[in-house]
């Protein structure tokens, strides 16, 4: 028996991916005759290649000529699972690592008399992998409808987390009178748990690196729940304080993770439409919110209900996510079928890559928890979009306090009925999203005609124009509001501009980050949501002393003008985002003739992707994120 070709660019693609890991093993990609014998785990036979092979095949039972005729695509997933393993956190302390934890402390003896066991064959041929580019269990092969079912139930989740942030703004004069503070600390129930919105995400994003997506998104909604029935029945203010944030900490779950898991299931070619139904999610939730809000908390109900239906719709996420959402990491995926592997062949040695892994807290801290604040603070297109997206997420809770001012205050309405007045931006949100779904097409003729290759820039057309139609709602809003002369509905319409702008800035630029840190896209969307959450805690709380002592039209006409000042930044993006992601240390990119590198460290700041800029429809970068 010969090695198939098949075999040797399988084999030159695991050196290529791990080059010092498999350093000496470059044999394994010529003839037969010339592969390298290694020790076996008796230590007094040996065997090739191939007899481990043909092992192999006696264990399973299965003729492996099709794992050895694998297509183009696998091979890339093979590589790039390798590498991105190797950046993950407990991965520098197992086998074959270039950065082994060394203990001081001497072994301790085996047990029972027995001397230490030799070492065990390569476990490399041990570990799982994709049955080809169309294997079911891979999340980007699910049939459409499991998928339009899973992005559903995430929507809703997300959905839910959004709301809760809200919702609590139409209470916030309630909570001033009854607890006897001034409006600006009632205000803290909303700011707070936007504030856990800036932490959350730290946790969430590389626990779903490393455990997978659906025990965060389970465990975020389940704390979420308790949190909104714990806000609901708390005797003091502090208590609402403390729980509120704890409840937008578990909310902002979905916020990190959810985008991931569309990169998971969907390709270059869909992933923007779904991303698109996400983000309008997210951005809708919060505008809807406050209608409700303000007739619960003036009716018989009092203010409290608005905690107990948040806890309602958590609860159903939560038991919708557990009982039918099913994982979709493909590395936890494969820890699976491994599991699945060694029960039923009895073969302890089967494993996935992911199991290599040994959690440290202190790696735990530098690699992955550090990883969002690095790409904030290293990566400029992060930084500056997430600048952007702060100051705009920021303006999308101050108009929680803003539009009661301007339509209670002003023109005299009803907190119920003032809070109706934000269909107007949900409008204007909605239609962003069409335009953007409208805009599919074009989009898809741009990537057929350059190969299937996406350019991350194609975003940034709609960035540009929602952030002139933004900064045009503020001037409307502000200069026909501040006087009650105007009839309500025209303040109300500037919503349509105000809420269309919010939602092309948000979707497309949540599409840019995550185009261009395909790998890494949780951590980058952490890290936008981190700087962004902030703002939106902190700009609810200064917001009322701005409007009251600027006046209604010359505080619009402030942030109106930061709004327009801010405009270029997408436009430096689209003639120059491609050299500044060519200098990213995160961002894939072309490594010229050559496989990917790594610095000794094992951190992937040194990592080069082998791939074209960005890279191909289905391969391993999109369908192994």
């Amino acid at each position: 028996m010969t090695l198939t070709e098949a075999d040797r660019e399988i084999a030159a693609a695991e050196i290529d991916a791990s080059p010092k890991e498999f350093a000496g093993q470059e044999s394994l990609a010529r003839r037969s005759d010339e592969v390298e014998r290694v020790m076996s785990a008796s230590s007094v036979s040996t065997t090739s290649f191939e007899e481990r092979q043909r092992r192999a095949r006696r264990v399973s039972g299965v003729s492996t000529q099709h794992d050895l005729e694998r297509h183009p695509t696998e091979l890339s997933r093979i590589q790039t699972q390798r590498s991105q393993h190797t950046n993950t956190v407990g991965r520098s302390g197992t086998r074959g690592s270039r950065t082994s934890r060394r203990s001081e402390k001497p072994l301790p003896p085996f047990g029972a008399g027995k001397p230490y066991p030799p070492q065990l064959p390569d476990p490399d041929e041990y570990v799982v992998e994709f049955d080809g580019p169309d294997d079911p269990m891979h999340a980007m092969n699910w049939p459409f409808k499991k998928k339009f079912w899973t992005a559903a139930m995430l929507g809703y989740t997300s959905l839910v987390a959004a709301f809760g942030s809200s919702i609590f703004s139409s209470a916030t004069s309630t909570i001033a009178k009854i607890y006897h503070v001034n409006l600006t600390v009632g205000i803290l129930g909303v700011s707070f748990y936007v504030l856990g919105f800036a932490f959350g995400p730290t946790l969430w994003a590389p626990l779903s690196e490393l455990k997978g997506r659906k025990l965060p998104l389970v465990i975020g909604m389940f704390g979420m729940a308790i949190f909104s029935i714990a806000t609901a029945t708390a005797k003091d203010l502090q208590t609402i304080l403390i729980t509120r944030f704890f409840g937008g900490f578990f909310g902002a779950c979905p916020l990190a993770v959810v985008a991931a898991v569309f990169s998971d299931m969907f390709d270059n070619r869909t992933r923007g439409i779904a991303i698109t139904l996400f983000s309008m999610t997210v951005f809708t939730g919060p505008m809807m919110a406050p209608f409700i809000g303000g007739f619960i908390t003036t009716s018989y109900l009092g203010w409290r209900w608005t905690e107990y239906i948040v806890s309602f719709m958590a609860f159903l996420a939560f038991g919708l996510d557990l009982l039918f959402m099913n994982e979709t990491y493909p590395p936890q995926i494969l820890v699976k079928k491994a599991s699945e592997l060694r029960r039923r062949t009895l073969n302890w040695g089967i494993h996935a890559k992911q199991e290599e892994i040994e959690i440290d807290f202190k790696e735990l801290v530098s690699k992955n928890f550090s990883r969002p604040m690095r790409l904030l603070f290293g990566e400029p297109i992060v930084a500056l979009l997430s600048i952007y997206m702060a100051f705009i997420y920021g303006i999308l809770y101050l108009f929680l306090t803003a539009y009661p001012i301007v339509f209670q205050g002003v023109y005299h309405m009803t907190p119920g009925v003032s809070g109706l007045t934000f269909f107007g931006m949900i409008t204007g949100q909605i239609l962003a999203g069409i335009s953007i779904l409208l805009q599919q097409p074009w989009y898809m003729r741009k990537l057929n005609a350059n190969n299937g290759v996406p350019i991350p820039e194609w975003r940034l057309p709609s960035v540009i124009a929602g952030g002139v139609a933004f900064s045009a709602g503020l001037f409307w809003f502000g200069w026909s509001g501040y006087s009650g002369h105007v009839h309500w509905i025209v303040p109300t319409l500037s919503g349509i501009l105000s809420g269309f702008g919010l939602a092309s800035i948000f979707l497309q630029a949540l599409n840019y980050l995550v185009d261009s840190y395909l790998m890494f896209a949780a951590s980058a969307i952490a890290g936008n949501t981190f700087l962004r959450s902030l703002a939106g805690a902190g700009f609810p709380l200064f917001s009322t002393y701005m409007f009251k002592g600027m006046g209604i039209q010359w505080a619009s006409t402030l942030l109106g003008c930061v709004a327009a000042a801010l405009v270029p930044i997408p436009i430096i993006f689209l003639y120059y985002g491609h050299r500044i992601r060519a200098k990213s240390a995160y961002a894939p990119k072309f490594a010229p003739g050559g496989p990917a590198v790594e610095d000794e460290s094992g951190d992937e700041s040194e990592k080069e992707q082998p791939s074209g800029v960005p890279r191909k429809d289905g391969d391993a970068a999109t369908n192994a994120v």
